[in-house]
């Protein structure tokens, strides 16, 4: 599994609607910058959360986000 904050630029990624996303930035946090396939190809900001899996190492992983406690 990886942590959606351990994820940096240039990383592929797949979305819950199942298109297809590579990492733009290497900021941490909610919303992330990605060049996503889609109907159109464009970058722009997507949720954390709609982050599902992640290429690595040449496999599909899983993508966990983090709780915050408190809040």
């Amino acid at each position: 599994m990886v942590i959606t904050n351990d994820l940096k630029k240039g990383t592929r990624i797949r979305l819950a609607c199942g298109w297809d996303a590579e990492v733009y930035d290497n900021k941490k946090g909610n919303i992330r910058l990605a060049k996503v396939y889609g109907f159109e190809t464009e970058i722009g900001s997507v949720y954390a959360h709609d982050i599902k899996l992640a290429r690595v190492e040449g496999r599909w992983v899983p993508v966990v986000g983090i709780r915050k406690v408190g809040g």
